[in-house]
């Protein structure tokens, strides 16, 4: 979003205020609605948001829990375009808008990663079981599942016993229709078209089907559900980018900077750049339930999912690969008053132009997530309930990258940071011919993971005839999970650059001499016309990237020819080496009771449930330990100054076991049939990711300083750490919820979250023995349970239909929320024999480091925004049903130390040169954006419709925090979309 234009200022505004407006103005209004339901006596049956609404509106109501919901406006048809874009409507809900957690330089449209109260402790279900994406982690990627599959969407915010654990932040609940949810024969279709106003191109299709019924035989009823949803997309993130400041000294104190006149540091970047993205996806739903009731106290269940997700994307992008930040230069230099360059002309005359490179890039990966699950329920009279449930979920992920650059040197930028957007401005004529252009570099990349789960469990419930004690629910849990992840590095392999020249090749491998494809793309609509296109610039062809492997051994020919002395070089592709496997098991055993109460006779009548849930966790990963070994110690150390150490690899596997003890308590107090206030308390843990539990670590041994002076440097580096404990949190919530009409309601919550045993990047001492049997600590750096934390705040929803209207006016309604969370963390410590080079890396993961070698204080839990809002205005009359939603999120970080704003280039206060290593801390910027739908029912059954997504066409925008304050790293636009869909119900 841009920062604070007039625009959004306006949303904000209008947003903040109909807020204060909807908390200030419900009396009135629910004294005449009361008025209202008080002399009504015609039943009138709700259809589409009001159904929806009132749906969720109920299962808030009188959940045990504190719950908050999404049900589906029609078969088929939750409220947006994705389950990731739906959970954010939620009060306390959040979501990424980054394709990776690791990778903030690729913009998702459709949302990707889920925060419920600021944390990314989430915990996924189907229908009440366990669902997850085989990708390293726990839960499920939500945009790989189909909408139009799902009844309703439920998030928890504080467990009870019975439910399953792993949700410190929440739990969202996917429900699906079962056959008995109807009273017979139900037949829901839809089709619709989309289409993207910066992508343009041919319109997408989507389209489900659902058919369900159920029968009366001899045998009892029988149910039967089929679901079908197919969905294709097509869209296009436009992005500008800046490279990070690096300080210059004036020319008094750096001769060499003698166009630095101004007598004070400066600040300038290594250049902008320019980007876009096309991303096609293809979302395949099938899912099916059969239910048999051959009498009252016995019914059973089967049913089957599958989610199948591909998606391929193309991207061209040029970018900045200046090494050396003392060679840029600026011309007509304007700075603000913190010496930082606003506009100029940049340069770089020491290495013969600026040195950028150019790439194509594709990716493709594929996810399939298959869940089969059998449940039965006896009921032997009216107080016994007895359940059992056996669920299989397997779920695979394959993905592949590929990335080919040319490069080029630039012979200058003229740009101006000024505006809401940045200007560039090259020699266009200089960027469209293909002789200045050389073969720059190659990048492969794929991993391949499959994960699977057993999972069974089987409950009791006692119903007691007593003015308090309502029921005894006890049952038992077992799993059986596995994760195998192969991922191998990004194998980036240089076909010519600057650095190269002199020592390994006298000249680049120009693309005139060295002949490959090459087209040159346009970047056309480049920012929706918003933006002014620097140039367009040649590319290496397509076909280079996706004729991986024969084309990347073509291009690598080209360096093996062009090199002084390494004729006989050849490239070698990625792999799964050392470390590439990550290989888990784990078994859980669980048992919990949970005993329900109530006083439902006095005066402001309680109840409530209290349990606990004790659950045993053994899990093993298989992985290596690879020993150091010293190396040759100089004579002029005194013998016994360095221990000797021996290379060992020692192939093992890695046991961890740990009990938790998870009490909880859930009260309510009905002050009215409408009023009620709810306390919650309860301890809950989240897991690591199995990619944090990964059994690789390698020792070094190194030697600084020289003879009686020599010390050994004892380091270590872990992918993972098998013997990771889960976080932990103490959490306590109320509510005051006010039901004043069937869609109407006002809601207050207030949370407070005590965390301990957080996972970071930390150091921890590994013991490893000398060849005299000393053993010695090496400072290893890995994830571990390093940090505690708290996380607080509080939510107000709000939502009402106005009835009391006249006419037309009647079909108007509003639903609003607000979150506020704050957090705060606080790091274990370190061990004392770590070096300084791993200390720095340690703040470099955990602080970060400026570009002149400065650190920062503190920060924030990542992806927690302090504030965030929705607001919709709905109407719902008649044939009519619309919406227009705003949702908006304050700026959050995102990540330290990551692609894009790192490097090992900093500058050196001691030398005066760039040789020092740098991280800043990225942030996600304020950002908002409008969508909305209209939909007409033609006849009882025919629903026509149009929804529209990001009608502010609003700009995504990035930061990157230095010390000279938070500037602008990247801008990304994606254009409006439109969906024309059609809807049958039966």
């Amino acid at each position: 979003m841009q920062r604070l234009d007039s625009t959004h200022r306006k949303l904000m505004l209008t947003g903040a205020s109909a807020l204060v407006l909807c908390l200030a103005a419900p009396t009135a209004v629910f004294a005449q609605q009361t008025a209202q339901d008080d002399t009504s006596v015609e039943a009138v049956v709700v259809t589409g948001q009001r159904a929806a609404i009132q749906s969720a509106q109920k299962i808030k109501q009188n959940a045990s829990e504190i719950v908050d919901g999404i049900s589906a406006d029609d078969i088929g048809k939750l409220p947006d375009r994705s389950v990731t874009e739906a959970l954010q409507r939620v009060v306390g809900v959040t979501i990424d808008h980054t394709m990776s957690r690791g990778d903030p330089e690729h913009f998702s449209v459709e949302g990707s990663g889920v925060n419920i109260r600021g944390l990314t402790y989430v915990r996924s279900e189907l229908n009440g079981r366990d669902s997850f994406t085989a990708n390293g982690g726990r839960a499920l990627s939500f945009e790989d599942v189909p909408p139009e599959l799902m009844a309703g969407v439920d998030i928890y915010k504080n467990p009870s016993a019975e439910q399953i654990e792993g949700a410190i932040g929440g739990l969202v609940n996917l429900r699906t229709q079962m056959p008995f949810n109807f009273p017979g024969l139900k037949v829901g279709a839809s089709a619709s078209l989309g289409y993207g106003e910066l992508s343009k191109g041919k319109a997408k299709p989507s389209g489900s089907l659902l058919l369900s019924n159920r029968w009366d035989t001899s045998l009892g009823q029988f149910g039967a559900l089929f679901d079908v949803a197919y969905s294709e997309s097509h869209t296009r993130t436009d992005a500008i980018q800046q490279e990070a400041y690096f300080p210059h000294l004036p020319s008094t104190q750096d001769a060499s900077n003698s166009w630095n006149t101004t007598g004070k540091t400066v600040w300038l970047p290594n250049g902008l750049q320019w980007r876009t993205l096309d991303f096609d996806r293809r979302r395949l739903g099938l899912y099916g339930a059969l239910q048999w009731k051959p009498n009252d106290k016995f019914q059973t269940s089967l049913t089957g999912f599958r989610s199948d997700y591909k998606m391929d994307w193309g991207e061209f992008a040029i970018f900045s690969q200046i090494g050396n930040p003392g060679n840029v230069v600026v011309a007509n230099g304007k700075y603000d008053d913190k010496g930082v360059l606003t506009s100029g002309v940049l340069s770089d005359p020491a290495d013969g132009g600026m040195p950028f490179n150019d790439d194509v890039r594709t990716a493709n990966r594929k996810s399939v997530t298959t869940d089969f699950a059998w449940s039965a329920q006896f009921t032997p009279d009216d107080k016994l309930t007895i359940k059992t449930d056996v669920q299989y979920v397997r779920g695979t992920t394959k993905g592949f990258d590929s990335t080919v650059a040319t490069g080029l040197l630039i012979p200058s930028q003229t740009i101006d940071l000024t505006g809401s957007l940045p200007t560039i401005g090259v020699d266009k004529a200089f960027m469209t011919n293909p002789n200045n252009y050389y073969w720059a570099f190659t990048m492969d990349h794929f991993d391949e993971s499959v994960g699977k789960e057993w999972a069974w469990r089987g409950d009791v419930e006692y119903a007691f005839d007593s003015d308090v004690l309502k029921s005894l629910r006890f049952g038992a849990r077992y799993t059986d999970r596995s994760a195998l992840n192969k991922n191998t590095p990004y194998n980036w392999q240089a076909v010519s650059q600057t650095w190269m020249l002199g020592w390994y090749m006298n000249s680049l491998a120009s693309v005139g001499t060295y002949k490959a494809p090459t087209t040159t793309y346009d970047f056309p609509n480049f920012f929706n016309g918003g933006a002014s296109l620097p140039s367009a610039v040649v590319f290496p062809a397509l076909e280079l990237a996706t004729g991986w492997p024969a084309s990347y051994q073509t291009l690598h020919k080209f360096r093996a020819q062009n090199s002084i002395y390494d004729q006989g070089y050849t490239w070698s592709p990625a792999t799964y080496g050392p470390g590439a496997i990550n290989e888990q098991s784990e078994n859980t055993y669980t048992g919990y009771a949970m005993l329900r109460f109530g006083w439902d006779q006095a005066k402001y009548p309680v109840d409530g449930n209290i349990g606990v849930r004790v659950v045993k966790t053994r899990s093993e990963a298989i992985g290596s330990f690879v020993g150091a070994a010293t190396p040759a110690v100089d004579p002029s150390i005194p013998a016994g100054k360095i221990p000797i150490f021996t290379a060992t690899t020692t192939e093992g596997t890695y046991h961890n076991d740990y009990t938790n003890v998870l009490p909880s308590l859930n009260l309510r107090v009905k002050f009215t049939d409408t009023l009620q206030a709810r306390f919650a308390a309860a301890k809950a843990i989240a897991r690591p990711d199995y990619s944090q539990l990964q059994a690789y670590t390698t020792l070094s041994v190194g030697i600084t300083g020289s003879g009686p002076n020599a010390v050994a440097d004892l380091t270590g580096n872990g992918s993972g750490n098998p013997y990771l404990k889960p976080t932990q949190s103490n959490q306590y919530d109320a509510t005051l919820e006010w039901y004043f009409a069937p869609t109407g309601s006002l809601t207050a919550a207030v949370f407070y979250k005590d965390l301990k045993d957080v996972v970071t990047n930390a150091l921890y001492n590994v013991p490893y023995a000398a060849t005299n049997g000393t053993v010695y600590p090496f400072a290893t750096t890995a994830p571990v349970n390093g940090a505690k934390g708290t996380a607080k705040g509080f939510e107000i929803a709000y939502s009402q239909f106005f009835d009391f209207l006249p006419g037309w006016l009647s079909g108007f309604g509003v639903q609003a929320n607000y979150t506020y969370v704050d957090s705060d963390q606080t790091l274990y410590g370190n061990p004392q024999n770590a070096t300084t080079s791993q200390l720095t890396t340690y703040v470099q993961n955990t602080f970060g480091v400026d570009t002149d070698g400065s650190t920062f204080a503190t920060l924030p839990l990542t992806y927690l925004s302090k504030n965030s809002y929705n607001l919709a205005l709905m109407y719902e009359k008649g044939k009519v049903s619309a919406r227009l939603a705003y949702n908006w999120r304050s700026k959050y970080l995102q990540a330290v130390n990551v692609n894009g704003t790192n490097g090992g280039n900093g500058f050196n206060k001691a030398t005066k040169g760039y040789d020092q290593r740098w991280a800043l801390p990225t942030w996600a910027d304020d950002y908002g954006q409008l969508d909305g739908s209209l939909f007409y029912k033609v006849t009882p059954r025919i629903t026509l419709g149009i929804e529209a997504q990001n009608l502010t066409d609003s700009t995504y925008k990035q930061l990157m925090q230095q010390n000279i304050g938070m500037k602008g790293r990247a801008w990304f636009v994606t254009g409006r979309r439109f969906n024309a869909q059609i809807r049958y119900t039966f």
